[in-house]
């Protein structure tokens, strides 16, 4: 799952290359000579243990080296990935009739040695990279200087007209540092009043923030941590923003960017505050108001943000089952083939729950495609997308390029960091109230003795922070859902336990394959999430839309306009 998004394995259970080629522009040097599977393994036509286990344990082995995008372990990925594609019997759908679609890249390492000083009245303090701040760019500068920029706090930084709402409002940014807190207005007063309650909209989300933070002209923006806003530890933004951060080129992502933009500690934000005589609980409260103005720290930052510089490429891979009747209308599934990688003190992120276990999920459903009869009347299309790690990057370049025209995409149904902790009595709809996919999945799941449920957190706005998302804001409904916390064997208890021990593993060394999962509930996951698809291509009049009230409504209704 994407960086900066610890959801739980039970997702409710824990509030907490050139075109048409068959390598990237920037040849790695990797050996892509990776058999399609183990030799011993014979693969079976249906959703099978035996199969999950061997292709999550291959790609999430340290042959892999955690499947870091550019690197040889993500060579070695993507040629795994289009082989076992080919060995199933779908066709390339890539750029040029070829298995993958190119993904300009940017890589930028900033280095650790950066030091933010901040200059108040009380004299300076240096802020040291990694312990108390985090800070990165998307200019694809090697060199970023900021000096004597004033720190102005904007509350949450929020400009939502819609909403009556704009903490900017009054403020020329340009020149200035804006300092935000994470999630929604209301989120830290618990007030069920203000924005959507408890649940996060994308106004809560740390991209929205540096994203406004640009079109208002800020020269940097840092937001401040804390755990339950974020709903993940620092331990996450000290790892997730370390060595090589991946964006699209300026060209393919024309939305402005900060010059930097970062992370600071609740501990540093506080004394930073206290600095200034205000106190930053007190400052919560206030930004928890529509009257909120924005108030400025009496202090400046300078520093010297000192990068490497690289551009590259990465691929997705695109295979789809043409359909008998309307081959140009199709359903995705999709999932997230990259992780963090191997990093310098030698350590490799495997990432075998997240995500070996959402590639190893939609190969298994392209197989029992494949070979069932009747044949699909729709196309189904298979996307195992890079690049998510970063920023749901692979995702949003193929929504701007997609193989497949969005208004002949019938839905997009994502697999991403499955649960591997036994069958359950319910079943997660990550954004739950959403589309009418989850019309076709309740009797799914009830046929299953399961009942559907939203996720248990949330405030995490975990609908925002996975692949889906960018098919969900062009329009296209987009279905997010996995095995619950109410476990068949341990009841909630079990769940809580379990996704508090996955919770020890997100984005660390030690979400490793392990032989004891239990994956029962897996492989009923599995087959509902197929099941949900064969509903949509034997249907070719299956058009499901978004909820009325649902902001991608509008979208959706253009597409279907246009096909009239």
């Amino acid at each position: 799952m994407q960086r900066f998004m610890p959801i739980s394995l039970l997702a409710a259970a824990l509030a907490l290359t050139a075109c048409g080629g068959d390598r990237p522009a920037t040849d790695t040097g990797a050996d892509t000579s990776t058999d399609t599977a183990a030799a011993t393994h014979e693969f079976s036509p249906e959703i099978t243990e035996a199969d999950f286990r061997e292709m999550t344990r291959t790609l999430s082995s340290d042959e892999f080296e955690g499947r870091a995008p550019g690197s040889p372990g993500g060579e070695k990925t993507v040629e795994y990935i289009s082989a076992q594609f080919e060995r199933i019997g779908l066709q390339p759908a890539g750029d040029n009739d070829s298995w993958y679609q190119t993904v300009p890249m940017v890589q930028t390492t900033a280095s650790d040695a950066t030091v933010l000083r901040v200059a108040g009245a009380d004299g300076e303090r240096e802020l040291k990279f990694g312990s108390d701040m985090m800070l990165g760019t998307r200019t694809g500068q090697q060199t970023i200087s900021v000096n004597d920029s004033e720190l102005v706090f904007v509350g949450y930084g929020v400009d939502a007209p819609e909403r009556d709402w704009n903490d900017y409002e009054g403020l020329d940014v340009k020149g200035k540092t804006v300092v935000m807190l994470v999630n929604d207005p209301g989120f830290h007063v618990d007030d069920a009043e203000l924005f959507d309650g408890n649940r996060m909209t994308y106004y809560g989300r740390w991209t929205y923030k540096f994203e406004e933070a640009a079109r208002k002209g800020a020269e940097a923006a840092l937001i401040i941590h804390d755990t339950a806003g974020a709903s993940y530890g620092w331990d996450v933004v000290r790892t997730s923003w370390s060595g090589a951060q991946f964006d699209l080129r300026a060209e393919d992502d024309p939305a402005p960017r900060l010059p930097a933009q970062g992370w600071i500690t609740n501990d540093v934000a506080r004394e930073l505050f206290a600095n200034a005589g205000l106190d930053l609980d007190e400052q919560i409260r206030a930004a928890s108001s529509a009257d909120f103005k924005p108030v400025p720290l009496q202090a400046s930052v300078s520093f010297e943000l000192e990068s490497e510089v690289v551009e590259s490429s990465s691929r997705n891979v695109i295979g789809v089952l043409p359909g008998t009747e309307k081959p140009e209308e199709v359903v995705v599934y999709m999932g997230h083939w990259d992780h963090l990688g191997k990093h310098d003190d030698g350590q490799i992120y495997s990432g075998a729950i997240d995500n070996a276990t959402g590639i190893a999920g939609i190969i298994e459903i392209a197989e029992r495609f494949a070979n069932t009869e009747p044949a699909p009347k729709r196309s189904v299309a298979f996307l195992a997308v890079t690049l998510e790690e970063s920023g749901l990057l692979g995702s949003q370049y193929y929504v701007a390029h997609p193989a497949f025209p969005l208004e002949n995409t019938v839905a997009a149904i994502n697999l991403d960091a499955m649960s591997v902790a036994g069958p359950s009595r319910d079943f997660v709809v990550t954004g739950m109230g959403n589309s009418e996919l989850e019309d076709i999945l309740e009797p799914i799941a009830s046929a299953q003795g399961r009942t559907l449920v939203e996720e248990g957190n949330p405030a995490g706005g975990f609908y925002f922070r996975s692949d889906h998302f960018n098919f969900a804001k062009a329009g296209v409904p987009a279905l997010y859902a996995k095995g619950g916390n109410d476990l068949v064997d341990g009841g909630t208890e079990g769940g809580r336990l379990a996704g508090e021990d996955y919770a020890t593993r997100y984005h660390q060394p030690s979400d490793v394959y392990r032989d004891e999962w239990n994956l029962d509930g897996l492989i009923q996951d599995l087959e509902a999430l197929y099941d949900v698809g064969r509903v949509m291509v034997d249907d070719v009049d299956q058009w499901p839309n978004w909820y009325e009230g649902n902001p991608f409504k509008a979208a959706r209704d253009g597409m279907m306009d246009a096909r009239d």
